[in-house]
């Protein structure tokens, strides 16, 4: 049995779910026929769950998705939506974002866009990478008010830092001026370096004129288009789907 001492000086060394699982294991008669080797190993196990649990949680708090309980498991595949299942287990291991590559998600409207999107960056969360949820339309106020109160360059530092962003909505309205650029500026502290998922009623083919100006169209293209893999949605609306349903 552990002296006090040695508990309190767990504690204080934070590894509170290791001495949980320490006083947990002399109350069970079934750990007596372990090893110290055995025994020490489910403690440690423990204790590295926990934490990772709580990183993960922090991780998926800190990313503010929109559908916090979209999942990967969850995303459906009826024929009518076209969606690609071996794309979407390709994208699972996370590789796209350890090689800095992009995730562009096209379709209708209700098509479920967002839902898997987020289920994307759920998963990245879930392999200790850093997100972060953005709708295009709230990102550039933001960029604007940040302008105009001096911390611009703090806000584009923020999100040249997550592993994975989402900016979602892309194409809705036409772009502004001070929008195409600040769009730009994002893309580029991010190429090569990190990885962007885009989600879009329009088809990527048309997004160099829904941007607007050529030459600005031309940059932000080439820095989304190039090394990036294609989600295309079909079928019907699936909110008017599961309101009938209701």
């Amino acid at each position: 049995m552990l002296s006090p001492p040695t508990m309190e000086t767990l504690h204080a060394l934070k590894l509170t779910t290791l001495a949980a699982a320490w006083t947990a294991q002399q109350q069970d008669a079934a750990m007596s026929q372990l090893g110290f080797d055995e025994r020490l190993g489910l403690l440690v196990e423990a204790e590295w769950l926990a934490r990772e649990n709580a990183r993960f949680t922090r991780t998926l708090k800190t990313a503010k998705l929109k559908l916090s309980q979209a999942c990967l498991e969850a995303i459906e595949y009826p024929a009518r939506r076209a969606l690609d299942k071996a794309l979407i287990r390709q994208l699972a291991t996370g590789r796209w974002i350890a090689e800095h590559q992009h995730v562009l998600i096209s379709g209708a409207t209700g098509t479920g866009k967002t839902f898997v999107a987020c289920a994307l960056v759920h998963q990245a969360c879930r392999q200790g990478y850093r997100a972060l949820y953005w709708r295009l339309s709230r990102l550039f106020h933001a960029l604007a008010l940040a302008r105009a109160d001096g911390t611009y360059a703090r806000l584009l530092a923020t999100l040249a830092r997550v592993d994975v962003l989402l900016l979602d909505d892309f194409g809705l309205a036409p772009l502004q001026e001070a929008e195409r650029r600040d769009l730009l500026e994002i893309l580029e502290d991010r190429y090569g370096t990190r990885s962007t998922i885009v989600t879009s009623q329009l088809p990527p083919a048309h997004w160099h004129e829904a941007i607007g100006e050529p030459t600005l169209a031309d940059a932000i293209c080439d820095r989304l288009l190039h090394n990036s893999h294609r989600v295309m949605l079909q079928g019907p609306s699936q909110r008017k789907e599961k309101k009938l349903e209701a």
